[in-house]
């Protein structure tokens, strides 16, 4: 866990000494004169403790609503994505809700935070690569002529990272389809032009994150998080969370691409392009697809007259009393 790999262990003598002193602090306290792994367990419990006062303030706002986040039910545009925060000694996850709204227009995917100089390259190019992405899949027989923006909600020191894409598309699938998405599932992922979910890091931390937000109400057994299944590698989860998910009281979901994805945020079928270009019907790229056909049908009649009014406004401007 120290390393950050599976394969690897840490070569930090300094930190590994002094989980030792004190794992043989705790060992002498329970009359032992030989180090156990619980003494060790007590040591990084107690390490822990002493550095994750942030955590918990912020698991304390998220319980008391000042922190609006939903473990339950559905909403149609919202997701719960991840975000991790790094103190040094000393990293922790915890959720953080993504909302996306669509309307029709010219203007494409909105950043918000972008807009508002409170986003950073890495996660600015994210969102170029989300349109991409709904170009590619969407727009090869229409324009994509759709306003959409994505925020996310109550954050205020700014956001970086591609980690979120593939969340922010899923909020924007929700929007399109009108298919609400579970909010006992969060959300991690960076992806690709293709739709390929991409491996992203803190993945133990927001994973860990998630359940004890989870865990402050209730675990109900069908909370869980969609990570990359690329990053199943980099997985060392606490004692705590692999006994919930032996128990199947959380769960982990590992996806590959997109559809994978937004199939178990919603219980639909994501669908499958046709030879002849369309979807089946029912399927969320079906419900996307015919959206943004709507859209692209209504903004070029609306387009069409606004021509026809201004053309009148210049000719009867044109005509001698």
């Amino acid at each position: 866990r120290m390393s950050g790999w599976q394969e690897k262990i840490s070569t930090s003598f300094p930190q590994i000494a002094d989980l030792i002193r004190e794992a043989d602090y705790w060992a002498d306290q329970d009359g032992q004169t030989k180090i156990q792994d619980k003494h060790v367990d007590k040591a990084i419990e107690n390490r822990i403790y002493r550095s994750n006062m942030i955590e918990r303030r912020l698991q304390d706002m998220i319980d008391r609503g000042t922190l609006m986040i939903d473990v339950k039910g559905e909403v149609v545009g919202q997701v719960n994505g991840l975000a991790v925060y790094d103190y040094g000694d000393y990293m922790f996850g915890k959720p953080s809700r993504i909302t996306a709204s669509t309307s029709m227009g010219r203007e494409g995917i909105i950043n918000i935070e972008r807009e508002a100089d409170m986003s950073g390259n890495i996660h600015n190019k994210g969102v170029l690569v989300l349109s991409g992405y709904m170009r590619k899949k969407y727009a090869q027989d229409k324009p994509l002529s759709v306003s959409a923006s994505i925020a996310f909600e109550q954050s205020y020191g700014g956001v970086d990272g591609d980690s979120a894409s593939s969340t922010e598309i899923y909020a924007l699938l929700s929007s399109l389809s009108g298919v609400p998405i579970r909010q006992y599932i969060a959300v991690t992922g960076s992806v690709n032009q293709n739709g390929g979910v991409q491996a992203i890091g803190g993945v133990n931390q927001k994973i860990e994150g998630f359940y004890h937000c989870c865990l402050a109400t209730k675990l109900t057994g069908k909370q869980g998080v969609i990570i990359p299944e690329s990053n199943l590698k980099d997985l060392m989860l606490r004692k705590d969370v692999l006994q919930a998910v032996k128990e199947g009281k959380f769960h982990i979901y590992a996806v590959r691409t997109i559809d994978e994805g937004i199939e178990i945020l919603t219980g639909k079928k994501a669908g499958t392009r046709k030879a002849d270009g369309t979807y089946p019907r029912g399927t969320i790229n079906a419900l996307v697809d015919a959206k943004l056909k709507e859209l692209a049908v209504g903004l070029k009649a609306f387009s069409n007259e606004d021509q026809k009014k201004k053309k009148g406004q210049t000719a009867r401007s044109g005509k001698k009393e």
